[in-house]
């Protein structure tokens, strides 16, 4: 029996032996390979805090003691330890356990973390309950993978240090996010960790004072001189916490020994730690953007399966970043931002050919948005690449310094609808219904390749407004998209198929799914009239107005959620004469879905071929 098979709870690390910790480590970080070999996930994050996770478990009293994870995604050894080996096998499918930190699936998980930056201010949240219970429970926020970048983080330090609150933020430097990190704040990093004077002198004194149980000193010590290095304080100092580090994340001695000091120091303490993302399996660590997620591989030549896949088909983000380096290199006045997104959102193809004029702002969506709009009031157009899900990070920044001034961007909407295996965290399933409320934005949903091409394009006509531009994740259609631009009128629907019995109004990809049910059902002597909405904001009226007309029985169908989305819109477009209509939403529900492949979770929610014929048909 290995080592971590003995493993099932964080007691279980006490009596551990230093060889053994070691040990535990190195089978620890295989078992994550292994299982991310054939069930992928986030693998080069958590191999990067393997020892960090072994030491957190190993000197505080999990689950008492709380650990909030930030980002998410760097939890892997975290779930093995706390009683979740075997499960984790299970992580991201259908029925599984989360690929993230959730707090209904373990004791152990304090907080859900499936966003970036919020560690910091859950911590407060957290200590200051254990000041008001007058529990002596440690709660430590670990960030990293870039979310000190976000604004929030910044936010939970300034109250944190000011307050004085006892807890620990240990900063988890390694480098990169997805992407490599950017700004300043990265580089100030860099200049902390990379200082070899500092660093030299410092490991001076460690080796110096040995094992003789006065290493403390070094602190105390480094404290008194660091204004020869960096001025009166590091940037955390001046923000009310006391900061220790650079400490090598991969030294498991090292860390217990300044976790087991920090734990007695009173107040709001910074550990800044280096780790190697990928750490431990030789193709992670030298590409680690592509080792972020890289799906199945092999674990022996790590060959990954899907990237031959990658080259053959066309994604819809790939569509996004092709066309709007052609639209850029068109318009000087075209502006691309990501936040920490480029090689996600394909923005990457337009930094590495017009770099000054492409931006990645770091993982700082509500920044992204409001840049945008600084752009915008300064004569530009600027394309704003978000994901779904995290545009929700972004949303006053959208009401209040775009709408509100009707400033013209356009919001990119990838991974609109679900996402499949990260789950509740990440499906875009409810920027349909939370956009249209704002005045003064467009929404626009492509059902294809091409009408996302063409929507790109029609963007920068004058007839629109701020608008947002909404596709899926993965995989496009297969159309032949690359062909001249065709302007799309605001606001204007297309026929897909004529029939006489009820009206179908799709909204995006899912209207492909509707345009095989319509014909199977004429086979059978049903007739259906099918429109491509393609705009959830204008609706068209012409096209409501004749369907009004002509038809008792309509059909909505979109793959976000129902109350709101273009059901809710059908619904009060017709007001008091909804109630001749008979009118049926097909869609998802006003709920948080599980995580789970694409089509599993399509099949669960009835948004598939067989769902959509069968609602039809029923109506007969």
């Amino acid at each position: 029996m290995s080592l971590l098979e003995q493993i099932n709870t964080p007691d279980d690390l006490k009596g551990l032996t230093s060889d053994q910790l070691k040990t535990l480590c190195a089978e620890l970080r295989r078992y994550i390979i292994d299982c991310c070999a054939d069930n992928p996930g986030h693998l080069g994050s958590s191999l990067g805090t393997v020892e960090l996770t072994i030491a957190l478990h190993y000197v505080f009293y999990t689950p008492k003691d709380k650990l909030i994870w930030d980002v998410g995604h760097q939890t892997y050894a975290h779930k093995i330890l706390t009683g979740r080996r075997e499960a984790f096998k299970t992580k991201r499918t259908y029925g599984g356990i989360s690929g993230f930190p959730k707090i209904s699936e373990s004791p152990y998980d304090a907080f859900g973390t499936g966003h970036a930056s919020t560690s910091i201010s859950a911590a407060l949240g957290m200590a200051v309950a254990a000041e008001l219970d007058k529990s002596d429970e440690q709660v430590i926020a670990i960030i990293g993978d870039g979310a000190l970048t976000g604004g929030l983080a910044f936010e939970g330090l300034n109250n944190a240090g000011a307050r004085g609150t006892n807890m620990l933020v240990v900063v988890n430097d390694n480098q990169i996010s997805i992407d490599a990190n950017v700004g300043a704040l990265h580089n100030y990093l860099i200049s902390l960790s990379t200082s070899k004077r500092y660093n030299r002198f410092k490991q001076i004194l460690w080796d110096f004072f040995g094992a003789t149980g006065l290493r403390w000193l070094i602190q105390k010590f480094v404290k008194t001189t660091k204004s020869a290095f960096f001025g009166k304080s590091t940037l955390f100092a001046s923000m009310g916490f006391r900061y220790f580090g650079v400490i090598d994340g991969h030294n498991l001695p090292q860390l217990i020994h300044i976790l087991k000091r920090l734990k007695h120091i009173k107040g709001p303490k910074l550990l800044h730690i280096r780790t190697i993302k990928g750490k431990g399996y030789e193709p992670a660590e030298k590409e680690q953007s592509v080792w972020h997620a890289p799906g199945t591989y092999n674990i022996d030549t790590g060959e990954r399966t899907e990237a031959a896949n990658e080259n053959r088909q066309v994604r819809y983000q790939d569509v996004f970043g092709a066309t709007l380096l052609e639209l850029a290199r068109q318009n000087d006045k075209i502006i691309g931002i990501t936040p920490a997104m480029p090689t996600g959102s394909s923005l990457n193809i337009m930094m590495e050919a017009i770099p000054e004029r492409a931006f990645d702002v770091g993982i700082a969506e509500a920044h992204a948005v409001t840049f945008a709009a600084g752009l915008a009031a300064s004569g530009y157009l600027p394309y704003c690449c978000i994901y779904s899900s995290f545009m929700q990070r972004a949303y006053d920044s959208v009401i209040h310094d775009v709408a509100l001034q009707n400033l013209k961007v356009v919001c990119c909407l990838d991974r609109g609808g679900l996402v499949g295996e990260d789950g509740p965290t990440h499906h875009g399933v409810f920027d349909l219904a939370s956009f249209r409320p704002i005045p003064n934005l467009m929404i626009a949903v492509p059902r294809n390749e091409s009408e996302l091409r063409n929507l790109l394009f029609s963007a920068q006509h004058p007839d629109y407004s701020a608008v947002a531009i909404r596709y899926p994740r993965g995989n496009a259609t297969g159309a032949d998209w690359q062909q001249p631009f065709a302007y799309i009128p605001p606001g204007s629907a297309t026929l897909l198929h004529e029939g006489a019995d009820v009206a179908v109004l799709a909204l995006g990809w899912p209207g492909n799914l509707a345009l095989e049910a319509a014909l199977a059902l004429k086979k059978e002597g049903f007739g259906i009239q099918l429109w491509d909405m393609r705009f959830l904001k204008p609706l068209d009226p012409a096209v409501l107005e004749y369907i009004a007309a002509r038809y008792s029985k309509i059909v909505t169908i979109e793959d976000g959620v129902v109350s709101g989305g273009l059901y809710g819109a059908i619904t009060e477009y017709f007001g008091t004469a909804a109630s001749k209509l008979s009118i049926h939403g097909i869609g998802l529900p006003n709920r948080f879905i599980e995580q789970g492949a694409l089509p599993d979770l399509y099949n669960a929610y009835g948004l598939n071929r067989e769902n959509i014929y069968n609602t039809i048909k029923a109506l007969f």
